[in-house]
């Protein structure tokens, strides 16, 4: 018999996790120009379809399946999701999952994480990329980037980077965050740049839908990381306080730059400050106190803005929604942040963070799983890049007339606001 508290609170945190693609939608439909609104929103609900169908079939096992055996990879004992319902009438040997909930639960939770991943991608890429292009990476990336990841990170005893390196994942810093923001920067320069980058300036044209995007974004972010202790005890609960914590801090360390810097504070600016800190508690948010969690949320805001500002200015990528400088460059600094503030009584590994021990082991094998990160993902991200691009005829770009007009009217004949007239 399965526990119908726990199961409930993995239902619900499943469904706030589920609800951040449409909001990520408007978050980045708000941040795109108007001729590209429609384009960017499905997109991103492009994603919702396609994973739901790769986790279902494959993904899945892939990532949890199998005995735990391989470091890389789960299994192909599960695809098609069998053996779950024997799980939940009570006739596998032995729960596939927690016992404490039914398996199923856990695979639609993390099919959720699996769709946010992906679609946080298709911002590096607006504005200029082929509809069919990116609905065909996605559906390859899900199969053979992301659940190896997973694995690797979360896949329990003997995997790669969770056991034998050491380092600690709470909620997606390495599986989420570096790897969605590391595929976008390396998609958006296979792509090559807008016309007019660093010439025109691209300004968001709809800043309540940012706004919007950034509330959905963090009501499931609530889900997101207090649904990673699986359990509905009280380092959940620390979880979702330091979300509310990090987020906080992140949004007012934001505001404080752009005052510092601009002269003027902004709403987008508000909103992008309370992603960045979303994203860099994630790998920490169930390893550190409350204080530590706003410390963090203080320092990503200036470290994300530099890299959305300078970084991207200087080395002239086009990453068009920032996803690298905000999920790779904030992922990478709560993943470090982890080996420094985290409660040694909390962590996964005999380690806890330099700042209570003094020593740098869980420091260093922080450093290293995102080194492994990045050249697992980023190697594998180029390599199917080329070969998607090989696959629409050399180029993942539109024509310059299609990206002139804008891709909601040229690709998919829609237009998010077309002319009133007093009837529509």
């Amino acid at each position: 018999m399965f526990d119908t508290g726990s199961t409930g609170f993995m239902l619900v945190c499943a469904m706030l996790v589920l609800l951040m693609t449409p909001g990520l939608a408007f978050f980045y439909g708000g941040l795109s120009r108007r001729k590209n609104v429609v384009n960017t929103m499905l997109m991103s609900f492009a994603v919702l379809g396609i994973v739901g169908v790769t986790w279902t079939v494959c993904g899945w096992s892939f990532a949890y399946g199998g005995d735990g055996s391989l470091p890389f990879f789960g299994g192909f004992d599960q695809l098609g999701l069998a053996g779950l319902v024997a799980d939940i009438v009570g006739e596998a040997p032995e729960a596939l999952s927690h016992d404490a909930y039914p398996a199923m639960a856990d695979v639609v939770f993390q099919m959720a994480f699996c769709m946010i991943t992906t679609a946080i991608v298709t911002g590096a890429v607006a504005g200029r990329v082929k509809f069919g292009a990116v609905c065909a990476f996605t559906a390859v990336w899900t199969v053979v980037v992301y659940p190896p990841l997973a694995h690797m990170v979360w896949g329990g005893e003997g995997s790669l980077v969770g056991d034998m390196i050491g380092a600690l994942d709470f909620a997606g810093g390495d599986v989420v965050h570096i790897s969605s923001g590391l595929t976008g920067l390396v998609l958006c320069v296979i792509a090559g740049k807008r016309k007019g980058f660093a010439v025109m300036s691209y300004r968001p044209h709809n800043v309540p839908f940012v706004a919007l995007g950034a509330t959905l974004l963090w009501f499931g972010w609530f889900g997101f990381n207090a649904g990673s202790e699986f359990s509905p005890d009280g380092v959940a609960a620390l979880a979702l306080v330091n979300t509310v914590a990090a987020s906080s801090a992140a949004l007012v360390s934001w505001l404080a730059v752009e005052r510092a810097r601009d002269g003027k504070p902004t709403l987008v600016g508000a909103a992008t400050g309370l992603v960045a800190g979303l994203v860099v508690i994630t790998p920490a948010a169930g390893f550190v106190e409350p204080w530590a969690a706003a410390a963090m949320g203080v320092i990503v805001s200036p470290v994300c803005y530099a890299a959305v500002s300078f970084l991207k200015r200087t080395f002239g990528y086009d990453d068009a929604l920032d996803a690298f400088g905000i999920h790779a460059v904030g992922g990478v600094t709560g993943g470090i942040l982890t080996g420094l503030f985290c409660v040694p009584e909390l962590s996964w590994t005999d380690f806890g963070g330099l700042l209570y021990t003094g020593d740098p082991t869980l420091l260093g094998a922080q450093v290293l799983g995102i080194l492994v990160t990045a050249a697992f993902v980023g190697v594998l991200d180029v390599a199917l890049g080329f070969i998607v691009k090989a696959c629409f005829k050399g180029s993942l770009r539109v024509g310059e007339a299609e990206e002139a007009q804008g891709l909601d009217v040229t690709a998919h004949g829609e237009s998010a606001y077309p002319a009133y007239v007093g009837l529509d």
